[in-house]
């Protein structure tokens, strides 16, 4: 069962189409992956279901559209969102992060609510006895940990997350991975993941959609994907693939 529908969707910037008549859909449960280029419109698509950006063509979470709502109502709708490089409230501590972020991501909380929602999140996250460090002292992985916090603190039905292993080590990137893992097998959390890293995608997801020049050029399971004449060309590129 579809919980998301995109509908060809288009944004330019001038007269250059970011993301041009784009559509997929994405399941219920399922980890799908986004890879391609820099400049394919992965995270202008991330602006776009999350509302940032106004766009043409329709949107739909769990059948309601959500074509032009603005961010908080699209996280209020279900969807939260983590970014490239981690957005936090640099001043608070761990726990006064994840607290804005239950208080106000989701309409459906109540304080006794809130604390319990927290707690399962640091636990999930392995973030126990960090939850007073202020985290702009954090290292990168714990930032990315809590930014994940933060989003998962929120309750989504779809969580959206924007190169999760971007500037880890191999070690952390393993960590990262497992982690997705676990929210998703967990909770049945869908999960969308933008990734350069073609192996963390291949590993975690169950379809990956390949985007050039804002255009969908391959959408499927990954094996399937990966023998795509034109994925490999545009991952190895014309003469080495020759």
């Amino acid at each position: 069962m579809h919980i998301l529908e995109v509908k060809r969707v288009t944004q330019c910037f001038g007269q250059l189409a970011a993301v041009s008549d784009l559509s997929f859909e994405v399941e219920r449960g399922e980890v799908f992956g986004i890879a391609g280029p820099n400049g394919a419109g992965k995270s202008t698509l991330f602006n776009m279901i999350t509302g940032y950006y106004r766009y043409s063509g329709e949107i739909l979470l769990d059948n309601v559209k959500i074509s032009g709502l603005r961010p908080h109502q699209v996280c209020h709708n279900g969807i939260a969102r983590t970014f490239q490089v981690p957005e936090l409230f640099l001043t608070l501590t761990v726990f006064e992060n994840l607290k804005i972020a239950a208080h106000f991501g989701s309409p459906l909380h109540g304080a006794r609510d809130e604390e319990r929602v927290i707690k399962g999140v640091i636990e999930l996250l392995g973030l126990l006895g960090k939850e007073k460090v202020i985290t702009t002292n954090l290292g990168l992985y714990d930032k990315k940990l809590t930014m994940m916090g933060v989003a998962l603190a929120t309750r989504p039905k779809l969580l959206l997350v924007d190169e999760p292993t971007a500037g880890l080590s191999p070690t952390e990137i393993k960590q990262s991975m497992d982690l997705i893992q676990k929210v998703n097998k967990g909770s049945g959390l869908t999960i969308i993941i933008i990734e350069h890293l073609m192996k963390v995608l291949t590993t975690l997801c169950q379809r990956l959609l390949i985007m050039e020049s804002g255009q969908r050029i391959a959408l499927g399971p990954p094996e399937e994907v990966c023998r795509n004449e034109k994925v490999i060309e545009i991952y190895l590129g014309k003469e080495k693939h020759a």
